[in-house]
């Protein structure tokens, strides 16, 4: 594969980050998620447990992107008077143009289908699920409680969604907005995994 960079958007408990993983794996690609954190914060000089909830996170001042018409890329010093939460959305976004200049890869969240839309050498991956394989997915590989588990589900998704959302004017999860969209019910982790392979692989040529 080239320099193909797979982004994966995701719903809480289809196996989205596990399908990512295996992808980079099988294409001997980096992988970024938790990632990407690291070294935000690294390049930020921001505490990294701000960035740890971001997609729960929604500023209540003005719609960041379309107000200021921000270049991403841009020098930190110039958005230092921003709201936290939307300086957070613009480092990370930061550090995703970064990665994905230095080559192929895959990036699970955080916006990333958006951020690289004007990237031509883009996978825009969807993973969503069943609702009986996402409750047992969420009980034992995140260690959700049992305890009125499908609204937990519904709810993380839901602020997925306003995150999404709000930095970026799509709605998460639309079809138009992605090159791909699977069902990990159907076809399983693995075989998600496959089809992205191949679809990515093809692109690059």
């Amino acid at each position: 594969m080239k320099k193909t960079i797979i982004t994966i958007s995701r719903e809480f408990g289809s196996g989205g980050r596990e399908i990512g993983k295996k992808l980079a794996e099988q294409l001997n690609v980096p992988f970024y998620d938790k990632e990407l954190i690291e070294i935000a914060a690294k390049e930020s000089g921001l505490d990294k447990e701000l960035f740890e909830e971001e997609d729960s996170r929604t500023s209540k001042g003005f719609r960041l992107l379309g107000a200021l018409g921000y270049s991403l890329g841009g020098p930190l010093s110039t958005i230092t008077e921003l709201s936290l939460n939307d300086r957070l959305f613009l480092v990370q976004s930061q550090v995703i143009e970064q990665v994905a200049k230095e080559g192929a890869c895959v990036i699970v969240g955080r916006c990333a289908d958006y951020v690289l839309k004007d990237y031509d050498t883009v996978l825009n991956v969807f993973i969503h699920g069943n609702m009986k394989e996402k409750k047992e997915r969420a009980i034992h590989s995140y260690e959700v409680d049992e305890r009125d588990i499908e609204n937990s589900i519904h709810k993380i998704d839901k602020r997925r969604a306003n995150y999404y959302e709000y930095y970026t004017d799509r709605k998460w999860g639309r079809a138009e907005n992605y090159d791909i969209s699977l069902n990990s019910s159907t076809f399983g982790i693995d075989g998600c995994v496959e089809i992205i392979k191949e679809v990515a692989v093809n692109k690059s040529l």
